[in-house]
């Protein structure tokens, strides 16, 4: 059974997922998890591959949704995108973007996290 921070998030990222889908992205996987972390959405936004990491927060109380991405949550997706992007031979042009949503309002960060 989930439970109701679970079922919040699964819904920020289908918010999220919808929005970029909107927007011209190709949803490739959901959820990959290996034991170095995480990656919410991995899409295609033309040949490059775009890991997206969709945080959601009630308020923007503390800093809001995107300020809640620590550096070692930062550290735990580039290692989680150094996986996946194992099964490559020839590696594809990458970027990490943050979808946070404070409140209700969704806001689209691209090129959030330097790799």
């Amino acid at each position: 059974m989930q439970t109701a921070k679970q079922v919040q998030g699964q819904a920020g990222e289908e918010a999220a997922l919808a929005y970029l889908l909107q927007h011209g992205l190709t949803l490739v996987t959901r959820n990959f998890r290996c034991k170095a972390g995480e990656i919410d959405l991995i899409m295609r936004e033309h040949a490059s591959l775009v890991f997206v990491e969709v945080r959601k927060r009630a308020s923007l109380d503390y800093g809001g949704a995107a300020a809640s991405i620590t550096p070692a949550k930062q550290r735990r997706l580039l290692r989680a995108a150094q996986v996946y992007l194992l099964r490559f031979k020839t590696l594809p042009a990458c970027r990490f973007d943050v979808v946070a949503i404070d409140a209700g309002h969704l806001s689209w960060l691209k090129n959030a996290i330097a790799a």
